[in-house]
């Protein structure tokens, strides 16, 4: 096996998780990076896309906030997770954050077996 994958990311703003074992990935806070900012958070979700990890559960419900650079962050790792042949992901999002409904539904054209969650 290669490399192990970073595991956590720990930010005064945000937090990144995944649970090998139970196959999670949770997303935390609010990201208001910029562009290369990114590439620590888009390193740790190719890793777990290369581990191709099924079923996945991609737990958004706590994420406040997400710009247009994090959104395209996500997407690369919905198509990458496509690219490596894992079909198996749920989505969980918070209608108590207006942004996740309309933008994680776009996810679901990258990845049409992609189950989304919102509540």
């Amino acid at each position: 096996m290669g490399a192990k994958i970073p595991v956590e990311i720990m930010h005064e703003n945000y937090q990144v998780h995944y649970d090998e074992a139970s196959k999670s990935l949770s997303c935390k806070g609010s990201f208001r990076l910029q562009g290369s900012e990114y590439q620590p958070i888009q390193d740790l979700m190719n890793g777990v896309a290369d581990s191709a990890p099924q079923p996945l559960t991609v737990d958004l419900r706590e994420l406040e906030f997400l710009n247009s650079s994090g959104i395209n962050t996500l997407a690369k790792f919905v198509l990458q997770l496509r690219k490596n042949g894992v079909s198996e992901v749920k989505v969980q999002g918070s209608n108590k954050y207006p942004w996740q409904e309309k933008s994680l539904k776009n996810l679901q054209r990258l990845l049409p077996s992609l189950e989304l969650e919102i509540s």
